[in-house]
């Protein structure tokens, strides 16, 4: 297993604060494998799966990797996609990549998801009321 029950702690702490500050979803996945090599389009998969297209205002944020294969990708939804341009993903991708590539992977996905929430709460901030509308467990292929 890549991460010990502390680092999943650690990281559905993360999200569970960016959360706080937005009414945008954040979800991690983590699978040993990619299949079909093509990072993007499993996290596409992964996202529909978790229901991440169907929050209210279309602003889930699915952060994917496959640890064996080192291979990772950060998606949006149409609600934040529209806000936010690539340069953020770009910038959020490289920010974990660097981490990953270390080995860190508790402090890749904890700065990825706060600039992510940091993004959302931007464009989505925390309403009064809001209701999570998805787990903020990691999810495992």
């Amino acid at each position: 297993m890549l991460l010990s029950e502390s680092d999943q702690k650690s990281i559905t702490q993360a999200i569970m604060e960016a959360e706080r500050m937005t009414s945008g979803e954040i979800k991690v996945h983590i699978e040993k494998e990619c299949p079909g090599n093509n990072p993007m389009a499993r996290a596409r998969e992964i996202f529909e799966f978790l229901s991440l297209h169907k929050t209210a205002l279309r602003n889930g944020v699915l952060f994917y990797l496959a640890y064996d294969d080192h291979k990772f990708a950060v998606l949006g939804d149409k609600g934040i996609n529209d806000k936010v341009g690539q340069d953020f993903w770009d910038s959020t991708s490289k920010l974990l990549a660097f981490h990953f590539k270390n080995g860190e992977f508790v402090e890749g996905f904890s700065n990825g998801i706060y600039e992510a929430g940091l993004q959302l709460k931007k464009y989505f901030p925390y309403q009064s009321g809001d209701v999570n509308e998805l787990s903020d467990e990691i999810s495992f292929g």
